[in-house]
């Protein structure tokens, strides 16, 4: 367990490392920081792409089996990342590492979906979150402390050792020779997986709301970094350290979860989650101080906590069937949100700077939690609170 715990903490902290480096990404190639920025939707685009394999893959051949051989995959575009000479090959090895990173996460929840029910599963996910968020406040704070005094390629090296202990101790696991593999999924081809959660009205709508969120949420959280270090002056690591608060406030969340699902219900979290990335977000367009972004983070971060461990839970319960695919599915939305979101507000930073983008995410995001509130109270309205 303490190997699946390891790879969590890695990809959460690989998919958040070029945050923290995009300004001294653009000095070193000489490019715009929204150029920069590819790093980060790139990787997105193929970690949202590649849960189309990983899904079917896990539902196929036990999911802990393929998160073993995923890890050690990504090797390969660390490596790179480390030589790389140009923003072009940087940018493919980001590529390659988030190609391989799209089997860990997700299948690591459609795991927790095999073995909890559904009644404890938020609070045992919130357990799974706390280890996610450790690794994206690592990867954030160290990555901005490495690339002040080091220099970013060191980065890389750090992401090598992890994934390939973390990914060897799993892949030569005994245990995983008793993993149930799906009978069923070869027999009927690789299409009846997505058939089957395509088909369910509620997974339609899931994976919608969730590719809204990752593009207004990850739009703003991706550019902070670099908001503080060029507006306010502050060096990568203080404003990486900033921006660890965003992880900060997800724990908030992952260690209350268990109290506040019974007294909020879902749809109340949804909400309140909402509401409070509201709020951070257009602190933070309109803030004049840098400070501001100190209890922003924080707020935002338990804001999308509270929001999306509601969409996570939901997840895993949309095809239980096919339960990797599914939650595969549900990571794909996400991650696309995220490379459509970052891509534009990429251009928005480099033309009209950063307070659009933040205000942006201020507005629609207490809309999308109302939108959702409501369609969870339309679908259980006896269990909501």
């Amino acid at each position: 367990m303490f190997a699946l715990y390891s790879v969590l903490f890695g990809s959460s902290a690989m998919m958040r490392v070029c945050d923290p480096m995009l300004p001294a990404l653009a000095h070193d190639f000489g490019v715009t920081t929204g150029q920069a920025a590819q790093t980060v939707s790139a990787y997105a685009i193929a970690y949202g792409i590649l849960q189309f394999f990983y899904g079917p893959a896990g539902d196929r051949w036990g999911k802990r089996r393929v998160i073993g051989f995923a890890a050690l995959a990504t090797l390969a575009g660390n490596l790179l990342a480390l030589v790389a000479p140009t923003l072009e090959l940087l940018v493919l090895a980001r590529v390659l590492s988030g190609a391989a990173a799209a089997g860990i996460i997700a299948l690591a929840l459609a795991w927790v979906g095999d073995t909890v029910a559904y009644q404890g599963r938020q609070a045992v996910l919130a357990k799974f979150l706390t280890a996610s968020l450790a690794g994206m406040m690592a990867g954030q704070w160290i990555s901005g402390l490495m690339t002040e005094h080091v220099g970013w390629r060191a980065v890389f090296v750090l992401l090598v050792l992890l994934f390939g202990a973390g990914g060897t101790v799993i892949v030569f696991d005994r245990g995983l020779r008793d993993e149930p593999r799906g009978a069923a999924y070869s027999s009927r081809g690789y299409l009846y997986s997505f058939r089957e959660v395509l088909r369910v009205p509620w997974a339609r709508a899931m994976l919608a709301f969730v590719a809204v969120e990752g593009a207004l949420a990850f739009s703003a959280i991706a550019f902070l970094p670099a908001y503080l270090a060029t507006t306010f002056g502050l060096g990568l690591a203080s404003a990486a350290a900033v921006v660890a608060l965003y992880g900060v406030g997800g724990l908030a969340y992952s260690l209350t979860a268990r109290w506040l699902v019974p007294r909020l219900g879902e749809a109340g979290l949804a909400l309140t989650g909402g509401c409070a990335l509201g709020i951070a977000w257009l602190a933070l367009a309109l803030g004049t101080h840098w400070w501001v972004a100190m209890p922003a983070a924080a707020l935002a971060g338990l804001g999308f906590y509270t929001l999306h461990g509601v969409m996570q839970t939901h997840a895993t319960q949309m095809a239980p069937a096919v339960r990797g695919t599914a939650v595969c599915l549900f990571a794909s939305s996400l991650f696309i949100g995220i490379a459509g979101g970052v891509s534009v507000a990429g251009m928005v930073v480099d033309h009209a700077g950063y307070a659009p983008v933040f205000a942006t995410s201020g507005m629609a995001l207490p809309i999308l939690g109302a939108v959702f509130a409501t369609s969870l109270r339309r679908r259980h309205p006896a269990a909501m609170t």
